[in-house]
C-alpha cells in the first residue's frame, strides 16, 4: 500500500537533510509524495531541492521535490512537517555550532566558570538554544494549526526534549522527536558483544541524549551480564571514558556512549579548574569539534560578505553532490528511519520506532508529561509510547531534576519570563552562585537579543 502525501522540510537548507532526503525518497509507502523545502535562506533550500530532485529520479518512486519561498505555501494542506531548525537564525554557517550565537553562549558560560562541551542539551548553552529556536517553532505551529492542523511535526533539532515539550504543551500540533542516540548505543553494545545490532532486544530508560539499558537479550538469552563484564574489564574507547566509569559504578550501562553529551547531565562542567584546559578525558578535543575553541577569534554577527557566501555555497554544493541513496530502505534499528516512520504513519501501519514523546506511563515511576526517548508504536494518528519498565532509583532522581529543568526552560522560552529563566539556571546541574547566574543570564540574553522577541515584552 502506498499513499501520496505533502511533506514539508522546515529549515530545508540544514545539512541534516542530506541524511533525511535520501531516506524519504526510497520509501515505498509514500511513493509519489510531494516534498517541499522551506528555509529562511531561500537559496539554501533551492540548492537542497535540486539535490532532492536528483535523488528522487534515481530512486524512481515518483517523488516531486520543490522549494517554497513562503511558509504559508509550504504548509498549506501539509500532512507532515520535518524540522531541523537551529538556534542561529539565518546565519551562513555549516551548522549551529559554528554560529556567532553558539560561540557567545559558550564563551559567556566559560567566563562564569561553566565549561560546556556541546551546549545543545543542558546548561546555559542548551537553554539559550531553546530560547532562540522556540519563537520560530511556535510561529510554525500556529501556522500549522491554521493551515494543516492534522499534520504531524517530526522534530530533529536540539534541545530535543525542551522543544518537543514546549510545542506539545503550548500548541495543538502532534509532535514526535527523532534522534539516533539510542540506535548508536545499541550498535555500540553490539560491537562490544561482537553481535549483529539487529539481533539485540533492548529496553532502556531516559530522556534525549541520556539513557540506561534496563535489559539486553539476544534470542531469548540474557546478554546483559556479559556486556557488564566486558565494560568492567575492557579499556573504554576514546570519548567514552566517563560513561564507562559511570556504567561500572551504577551497574547499568549507559546507552549513548559519548561523554560529550552525557556530561551535560552532571555538575562536573561547573567544577572544572583552569578553564577549558582543565577538562578531562577527550573533552577538550570534543569541545573544539563543537565550535568551542577560545583560542580562535569569535564568529562575527555581521552579514556574510559576497566572498564568504560564495565559499559557503561552493562547499555546500560539494556536500550535496556527494550525497547518495542509502544501501537499505529501512535503517530504523541502526539509524533514524525517517522514511519508514513517515510511511508507517501515512499508511496507518503499526510498527515500532524509537521516538521522543511524552512519557504517558511508559516509564511507570516518572511524570506523565516528561519528554522521554522510548520505543513507540505507530498508527495513523502518530506514535504512542510503549511500556519500558521502571526507572532505577538513582536514575529516577537524576531524570526528575532534568525534567523540571526542561519544563522551566520551555516555559521561560515561551513566556520570556526572566525569573523563570533564572530558576531554570539554578535547577540545572551546572548551576553557579545566584548573583553569578543573574549576571550570566543578562549577558546571554543581550548576546542573543536579535533572536529573542519574547524577552522584549
Amino acid at each position: 500500500m502506498s499513499v501520496s502525501k505533502k511533506i514539508v522540510l522546515l529549515g530545508g537548507g540544514s545539512l541534516y537533510f542530506p541524511r533525511a532526503l535520501p531516506d524519504l525518497v526510497m520509501s515505498d509507502e509514500i511513493a509519489g509524495s510531494e516534498l517541499v523545502l522551506y528555509d529562511l535562506d531561500a537559496e539554501k533550500s533551492e540548492y537542497m531541492a535540486e539535490m532532492g530532485r536528483r535523488l528522487a529520479a534515481e530512486a524512481g518512486q515518483g517523488f516531486r521535490v520543490r522549494s517554497a519561498a513562503l511558509l504559508d505555501d509550504a504548509l498549506d494542506n501539509a500532512d507532515f512537517a520535518i524540522s531541523s531548525i537551529g538556534g542561529s537564525g539565518a546565519e551562513i554557517t555549516p551548522d549551529v555550532y559554528s554560529s556567532y550565537y553558539h560561540a557567545a553562549d559558550m564563551r559567556i558560560s566559560s567566563k562564569y566558570g561553566v565549561e560546556q562541551v556541546v551546549g545543545d542539551t543542558g546548561g546555559p548553552g542548551g537553554m539559550m538554544m531553546a530560547f532562540r529556536s522556540l519563537p520560530a517553532y511556535l510561529h510554525i505551529c500556529r501556522e500549522m494549526e491554521r493551515r494543516c492542523p492534522r499534520a504531524v511535526l517530526i522534530n530533529h533539532s536540539n534541545p530535543m526534549a525542551v522543544l518537543c515539550r514546549a510545542m506539545t504543551k503550548y500548541t495543538g500540533i502532534t509532535v514526535i522527536g527523532i534522534c539516533h542516540g539510542v540506535q548508536e548505543g545499541i550498535v555500540h553494545a553490539a560491537k562490544i558483544l561482537s553481535l549483529p545490532p539487529r539481533e539485540l532486544e533492548a529496553t532502556w530508560i531516559g530522556t534525549n541524549h541520556y539513557y540506561w539499558f534496563l535489559t539486553l537479550r539476544r534470542q531469548g538469552k540474557d546478554v546483559y551480564p556479559e556486556l557488564r563484564r566486558r565494560l568492567a574489564e575492557g579499556e573504554p574507547h576514546r570519548g567514552a571514558t566517563m560513561t564507562t566509569l559511570l556504567s561500572r559504578l551504577y551497574d547499568y550501562a549507559i546507552v549513548y556512549p559519548e561523554d560529550d553529551h552525557v556530561v551535560e547531565f552532571y555538575p562536573f562542567l561547573a567544577q572544572v579548574k583552569n578553564g577549558q584546559a582543565g577538562l578531562p578525558y577527550a573533552l577538550v578535543e570534543r569541545a573544539k569539534y563543537f565550535g568551542n575553541d577560545p583560542v580562535k577569534p569569535a564568529p562575527s554577527l555581521e552579514p556574510a560578505s559576497d566572498a564568504v557566501r560564495a565559499e559557503f555555497f561552493a562547499n555546500y554544493q560539494q556536500i550535496l553532490d556527494a550525497t547518495q541513496l542509502p544501501p537499505e530502505r529501512d535503517n530504523s534499528v541502526t539509524g533514524e528511519g525517517i522514511g519508514r516512520l513517515v510511511g508507517a504513519i501515512a499508511t496507518g501501519a503499526r510498527h515500532v520506532f524509537i521516538a521522543n514523546l511524552p512519557n504517558q506511563g511508559s516509564i511507570s515511576n516518572l511524570p506523565p508529561t516528561a519528554l522521554v526517548e522510548v520505543e513507540a508504536v505507530t498508527d495513523s494518528q502518530g506514535a504512542r509510547p510503549i511500556n519500558m519498565g521502571e526507572a532505577p532509583l538513582m536514575l529516577k532522581g537524576i531524570l526528575e531534576k532534568r525534567f523540571v529543568w526542561q519544563e522551566l526552560v520551555a516555559d521561560a522560552a515561551v513566556t520570556g519570563d526572566r525569573k523563570t529563566a533564572l530558576q531554570a539556571m539554578m535547577m540545572d546541574e551546572m548551576a553557579v552562585w545566584p548573583e553569578q547566574a543573574e549576571a550570566m543570564l543578562d549577558e546571554l540574553l543581550l548576546a542573543s537579543k536579535p533572536l529573542l522577541p519574547q524577552f522584549d515584552r
